[in-house]
């Protein structure tokens, strides 16, 4: 049990990052202070449309964080576990009783020669914003390649296709990998009709980028001005510069309870944790709970409570194909996917629908947390993130 106010930094201000700050900005005798390269929330789940046009993919803060949640508009470049300190890229210094760690993902390195150079991102609101540039600085009719079969090059495949752009999607191997066999002709029936070219099998790899072109695996070189790389994330290397273990990937290694498995101090949330013996999928979906997961494991131990294994429960994932129609996988708990879905024009609003009730939830946390409608130690609160 601690007595006196608790200090916690959030490192990061992303779905994991918001919800974490504002569930622990509930409980009085808690301040906590979130750190943030941007003035404003990004909604990652939207820049693709911010590609085209159709959305701006930006929050205000006021609106999704708390008013009680101190936001600092910089980057922590250290972690001082031992002085429990984080150093800041502006020059300051925030101490810390706890440190919530969760600075997301962002683009892989390609590894492939001139991706870095001419190939675009969609994984961070500046990089959609070049790629927007470079495309209203490309005529319609020139062609354009996106990498990656994922849901994001997917869903910025069949958004600039239904602009009437001439796109190609280069798999890499499978069509959305991830999708069930029957969904997944679903959506290669629905890109065919919007005029996608889709490349699949082991050779269809990207081997060089140019400025105006692609070179494959087979030995094929495509024409493509304007090349877009979604394929792949990778996390900010903070936790391993400050000398906190990670996996293969960069992420902070926790045990079950997203605790740091250097530091009981630090707690980690959203794309940029790995529980060693509970592997999920980086997405929205996972860090909407593994943010109020963190706060509680870190609210537990604030009241001299063991904290309890983080569980989470997947539902399927929605796509959107264009505005016009979507489709959404769905999926056991354990996030293995079954058959059942949604799709056609149905699957667009429910996308929408998907879209707005997570940006609702931020909303609603940031509510709570202004009022502090929460107090004391409820085990219904207390429980709610946690098996």
């Amino acid at each position: 049990m601690m007595n006196g106010n608790v200090e916690v930094v959030v490192i990061g201000g992303g779905y994991g990052g918001v919800t974490a700050a504002n569930r622990l900005a509930r409980r009085d005798g808690v301040s906590v202070t979130l750190v943030n390269p941007r003035p404003d929330f990004v909604s990652r789940i939207r820049l693709h449309q911010l590609v085209t046009g159709s959305d701006d993919a930006v929050e205000d803060f006021g609106e999704v964080l708390g008013g009680n949640v101190r936001l600092v508009v910089d980057t922590a470049t250290w972690i001082d576990a031992a002085e429990r300190r984080v150093s800041l890229a502006g020059g300051g210094t925030l101490s810390y009783d706890y440190l919530v760690y969760a600075v997301g993902s962002g683009a892989a390195d390609p590894g492939v020669p001139g991706a870095a150079e001419f190939a675009h991102s969609v994984s961070t609101i500046e990089g959609a914003r070049r790629l927007r540039s470079a495309l209203a600085a490309t005529p319609a009719t020139a062609p354009v390649t996106v990498v990656g079969a994922g849901p994001t090059g997917l869903e910025t495949a069949a958004e600039l296709a239904e602009l009437g752009r001439k796109v190609t999607l280069v798999c890499g191997n499978v069509l959305g990998p991830y999708l069930h066999a029957r969904v997944r002709r679903l959506v290669s029936r629905r890109l065919a009709e919007l005029g996608v070219t889709v490349l699949e099998g082991p050779r269809a790899r990207v081997t060089e980028v140019t400025r105006e072109a692609i070179r494959l695996d087979d030995g094929r070189e495509l024409p493509s001005v304007v090349t877009i790389w979604t394929a792949g994330f990778r996390v900010p290397d903070l936790a391993a510069r400050s000398g906190l273990r990670t996996d293969a990937q960069g992420r902070l290694l926790t045990d079950t309870t997203l605790t740091s498995v250097d530091d009981v101090r630090i707690v980690a949330a959203g794309d940029a944790a790995a529980m060693t013996d509970r592997p999920f999928r980086m997405s929205c979906q996972a860090a909407v709970q593994l943010g109020p997961g963190a706060a509680t494991t870190i609210l537990r131990r604030i009241a001299g409570r063991t904290p309890a294994p983080v569980r989470l429960l997947f539902a399927g994932q929605c796509l959107s194909l264009g505005r016009n129609e979507g489709v959404t996988q769905f999926s056991y708990l354990n996030d293995r996917v079954n058959a059942l879905h949604i799709s056609g024009r149905l699957g667009a609003p429910v996308k929408e629908i998907a879209c707005r009730f997570t940006l609702n939830q931020l909303v609603s946390g940031a509510r709570k947390a202004t009022s502090r409608a929460s107090h004391g130690d409820s085990d219904d609160r207390l429980e709610n993130a946690s098996a």
